[in-house]
């Protein structure tokens, strides 16, 4: 079914268009995405062995924060949060502790940048915006239900009926899209958060109230209006680097689209996303993923509670280290957003899949004069192992077996090729997840949004190479280089990776690269994985936002707290 356009499609495409322009081809001929950063030759040790200690070093701090009891935690959350804990705090620890969740208060940081914003407004529009949306989850005396037959909301619904009964009457707007709901402008955001930082204060003891209030013939909402933010000026200073030495060295700066502005014409979803319905407007919607200045409410992705099979692959997912192929493998659908014969070079999963042909590789080598399609070839002062740099395509048909499964194509919808690619792409067989993980290393590219496949990938034992704009609910608990490996959305520094991990590559097995390392990673994912992304973990994420989000949403939500600890102590 042919998808209408919209009316800034054009505008769109020609910002998108002049991006890419300049992202490809106004730079220097000397030039490629590796020399934004300084240069790798001769760097000893490689630059990829820091990041890695640095990693270890990161995750250490962040276990040594775990608390281990009730009175621990409550403090910990003070520290970090400025307020008192919620009602039903409580119940929430004894919940948590009863699954064997590990208590880091860090683990629950998206759960305060998402709901911040809503401080700001106030208790009964929250309430007002999140009943009148089209599809919604509504909990009243302790029950969850729905309305919508929506397999997403299905889903969620089951989720939250493991939590249920420790929950406060309240209605929960869910995103059905793949893409997020909200952009609300900065300047309004802005406004919102200073509202909100005036609540923020340790109430007296003898003040807090402990029960949620009742919204038992709640009346609706009179007054539409919230606020008329002032259009102040957004402050711009300069951005940290999140690249060191041409590789990751700060993962969440590296999925700030703003910090890299020129991601938004190499990403589908800035350049021509499939399903648009955004409102600037701040109202409560929740949902599965989002872009760094999205203002929806994360949820654990619907497809991670599912454990659909062919994003799991769980019968093969234990497979030895030793046991596997000492390579990459990607498959996938050539989403990311409506593409065309005129924007397609700039959808990230045909760059990836181009930049890993090599019959494409081995035609820009031959033809230098002609820019590869939609890449550009890797920089040498990744020093590349000899083997890759000598014969490029040969070490990537060793090391790789990458490539799209299935075209979308703007005139056809899915189809096994698109007029306008058909001279770059042949679509492979599918490979199934379980058969994937055979393979050592595993890319993970955003589709239309994230990528379902992540969680799969963290639980076995092949090292996920992620590169993402996307933020999901788990993110704090993940220390990239030690349980993942970061990639650049520009995709610059993977052949870089996959030298270091792999090597020359061959038959005789991996040539100097680094294959214990790799397997450190895999299995560190793999055990925190185990420990902390399992259905038991989502419940009690799930608990403390929804508590959270039961304060906010009341109307005495300033006074509103759990002090059973500070109370024992007087």
């Amino acid at each position: 079914m042919k998808i209408p356009r919209r009316r800034t499609t054009f505008r769109r495409y020609l910002v998108g268009a002049l991006l890419l322009t300049l992202t490809f081809y106004l730079l220097p001929k000397s030039d490629t995405i590796a020399s934004w950063v300084r240069p790798l030759a001769g760097a000893t040790p490689h630059p990829i062995d820091p990041l890695i200690r640095n990693a270890e070093k990161e995750f250490e701090a962040k276990l040594s924060k775990s608390t281990q009891t009730l009175t621990a935690a409550a403090a910990a959350y003070r520290k970090r949060r400025g307020r008192h804990p919620p009602p039903g705090f409580d119940k929430w620890y004894e919940f948590a502790t009863e699954r064997g969740a590990i208590i880091v208060e860090d683990f629950w940081d998206q759960i305060y940048q998402d709901l911040e914003p809503f401080w700001g407004v106030r208790p009964a529009k929250i309430r007002k915006d999140a009943r009148d949306f089209d599809m919604r989850i509504q909990i009243r005396d302790g029950k969850a239900s729905t309305s919508s037959d929506w397999f997403w909301t299905q889903i969620w619904l089951g989720m939250i009926q493991t939590v249920e009964h420790l929950l406060p009457d309240m209605d929960l707007a869910v995103n059905p899209m793949d893409e997020p709901r909200m952009v609300v402008p900065w300047e309004d955001i802005d406004v919102y958060m200073q509202k909100a930082a005036e609540t923020m204060r340790i109430v007296a003891v003898e003040s807090v109230v402990s029960r949620f209030s009742s919204r038992t013939g709640e009346a609706p909402e009179e007054d539409q209006s919230d606020m008329l933010p002032a259009q102040w000026e957004r402050d711009t200073p300069l951005a940290s680097e999140h690249m060191k030495n041409g590789y990751v060295a700060n993962y969440t700066l590296s999925t700030d689209y703003c910090h890299q502005p020129d991601l938004q014409a190499l990403e589908g979803i800035f350049v021509e996303p499939i399903s648009v319905a955004a409102t600037k407007s701040l109202i409560p919607v929740f949902g599965g993923s989002k872009l760094s200045r999205n203002n929806d409410i994360l949820l654990p992705a619907a497809i991670y509670w599912s454990e659909e099979k062919r994003f799991f692959g769980a019968e093969a997912a234990a497979t030895p280290w030793t046991a596997k192929q000492s390579s990459a493998i990607w498959r996938g659908v050539a989403t990311g957003g409506l593409n065309t014969a005129t924007n397609w070079r700039a959808f990230q999963r045909h760059r990836f899949a181009a930049m890993n042909s090599p019959t494409l590789l081995a035609h820009a080598e031959a033809n230098p004069e002609e820019p590869p399609p939609n890449f550009v070839l890797p920089d040498k002062r990744y020093a590349l192992p000899a083997a890759a740099q000598t014969d490029l395509p040969g070490w990537i048909a060793r090391t790789t077996d990458i490539a799209l499964t299935e075209m979308a194509c703007s005139n056809k919808g899915f189809s096994p090729s698109c007029d306008y690619t058909a001279a770059y792409f042949t679509p492979a067989a599918g490979v199934p997840m379980a058969t994937q993980f055979e393979h050592k290393y595993l890319p993970d590219i955003d589709g239309n949004s994230f990528s379902g496949r992540y969680l799969g990938f963290l639980r076995s034992t092949s090292v996920p190479v992620k590169a993402t704009l996307w933020r999901e609910w788990h993110d704090a608990r993940l220390v990239a280089w030690k349980h993942f490996v970061p990639m650049d959305g520009r995709f610059g520094d993977w052949w870089g990776i996959l030298g270091y991990f792999l090597g020359g590559g061959g038959e005789g097995g991996v040539a100097k690269g680094r294959d214990r390392v790799g397997e450190g990673i895999a299995m560190a994912g793999r055990e925190w994985a185990a420990k902390v992304l399992r259905k038991e973990d989502m419940s009690v994420y799930v608990l403390r936002l929804l508590l959270e989000y039961g304060r906010v949403t009341d109307d005495k939500r300033e006074v509103l707290g759990w002090v059973g600890d500070l109370r024992e102590e007087v």
